[in-house]
Parts: structure tokens; C-alpha cells; sequence
């Protein structure tokens, strides 16, 4: 041992027995390898399902509030058109939401979620950013229900924007088209005429767009020509509306704008 020590003779000896003995301790430590790399792999694959879990319920959570942002931002931009429209009118309005809608055939009416408590009065003009849509007829403590000018019922002086020629305008107990009565077979009406509130009766604010002409026919030997017109309001995409206060006397805020009330 002690020549072996200080000149490495048997160093080929020792070789030989490590080649030898090694697959003897790959079997022997081959269990304890297999073992410990499973249990990483288990505790690698647990931690990996943790994190896949949390993040599948934060995209989760930022979609609904991406959807929730969406929503919002439509709203913001619905409030907005309504906003421009006030100021249009120049007259003191209301913002109003729907709380429910009827537009089945021959009654197209909806409710709105104000009520006595604003000061909502039977007959109150409502429009929307983009025409008038009815008006008041029943009032009550918190809610009211407004008839639409398509309803089969209703009827409400108007014009001719371009040229001032007035006519009625009749529901059709359908939400895309009103009637126009009372033209003559040679009026002066063309499609695409945009249909004016006239004022007359001081009911609905005048020189509000009511919708445009879509079609005229003539009959041989009538005296009145068949009009159509598609109204301006959305009624199937509305979900908020304005109730107007017309001529009311309000003459530092007309010069200015109209005087919006949010609740």
C-alpha cells in the first residue's frame, strides 16, 4: 500500500474494479434518482396547474371587466349623443332609462324610470338623440309609460323641412314606418325629405326630425298620395331617453344651453 501510495502502481487495478463496480452503483442509486426526480416532477407539475388555475381566473376577471369597460364606454357614448341633443332642444329635459319595452303590433309603448317625483307630466314629450319618440300618457308615482308615435293610435302635426308644407304624421302600429296624411297628389315631396315636428299645438318641440320619407305612390282618382317615412329614434336600440319640458321660461339658460337634470 505503502509502494502503491508513493508510485501509483496499481492504478489500473483500481480502474479496472470502477468500471466493474459502476453499473453495481447505478443500480443501487438508480431507485433514489427515479424517486427524487418524480417527486420534482410532481411538485413541478402541481405548482404548474396552481399558476395555469390563477391565471385562468385573472383573464377571467380582466374580461369581465373589459366587458364591463365596453359597456360603459356605449353608455358614456349614448349619454353623450343624448347630451347634444338637449342642447339642440333648448329646453329643459330629463334623462329617462327603459325599464320596459312593447313594440308588438298596434301597441308600441315603453316604460320609463321617472315618474311624479320629477315632475313628469301627462303628455310630456320624449325624444331620443336622433328624433321624437312618443309621449306621456300615463304617469305614475316612480314610472311612466310613454305611447310612440308608430303606435296605431297616434297622430302629431308635422313638415317639410326643405320647403315647410305641413302634414300629420300617423303610427302604423310598426316601429320602421309612419304615415303621412293629407298630401295632395302634386305636393311638393320628395324621398329623403327629412319630416319636421311643426310645433303646432305646442306639444312637441318644433323643428325636431320625426324620420325621412322612404316611399310615395299615387293612386288614379285619389285625392291624397301614400307617403311613408322611416322615423329618425332607434325604439328597438334606445335605452335611455330625454323627457322635455317645451316652452318652458327659462331665458338665461336657453341663451346658453339647455338645463339637463340627471337622477
Amino acid at each position: 500500500m505503502t509502494v502503491d501510495h508513493r508510485q501509483g502502481h496499481l492504478e489500473s487495478v483500481r480502474a479496472v474494479i470502477s468500471t466493474i463496480v459502476y453499473p453495481l452503483q447505478y443500480m443501487v442509486s438508480l431507485p433514489l434518482d427515479l424517486s427524487r426526480k418524480i417527486s420534482e416532477s410532481l411538485v413541478t407539475r402541481k405548482a404548474l396547474l396552481e399558476e395555469n388555475q390563477r391565471l385562468r381566473q385573472e383573464r377571467l376577471l380582466l374580461n369581465s371587466r373589459l366587458q364591463r369597460f365596453s359597456i360603459f364606454q356605449e353608455e358614456n357614448r349614448r349619454l353623450r349623443a343624448l347630451l347634444a341633443s338637449s342642447v339642440e332642444l333648448h329646453e329643459r329635459v330629463l334623462v329617462a332609462e327603459l325599464v320596459e319595452v312593447e313594440l308588438q303590433p298596434f301597441r308600441q309603448q315603453i316604460i320609463i324610470n321617472k315618474g311624479q317625483r320629477e315632475g313628469v307630466y301627462d303628455g310630456q314629450p320624449v325624444v331620443d338623440s336622433d328624433g321624437i319618440m312618443g309621449q306621456v300618457i300615463h304617469v305614475g308615482p316612480f314610472s311612466s309609460t310613454v305611447l310612440l308615435i308608430t303606435d296605431s293610435t297616434h297622430s302629431m302635426p308635422v313638415q317639410i323641412n326643405r320647403n315647410g308644407l305641413r302634414s300629420i304624421a300617423v303610427g302604423a302600429g310598426r316601429n320602421d314606418i309612419l304615415l303621412l296624411e293629407y298630401l295632395s297628389a302634386n305636393a311638393d315631396i320628395k324621398e329623403g325629405d327629412l319630416i319636421v315636428s311643426s310645433g303646432l299645438g305646442r306639444r312637441f318641440p318644433k323643428g325636431y326630425p320625426v324620420g325621412t320619407v322612404s316611399d310615395i305612390s299615387h293612386i288614379p282618382g285619389e285625392t291624397f298620395s301614400n307617403v311613408t317615412v322611416l322615423p329618425s329614434a332607434k325604439f328597438d336600440q334606445s335605452q335611455e331617453v330625454l323627457l322635455v319640458w317645451p316652452h318652458t321660461d327659462n331665458t338665461q339658460e336657453n341663451k346658453a344651453a339647455a338645463e339637463v337634470v340627471m337622477n
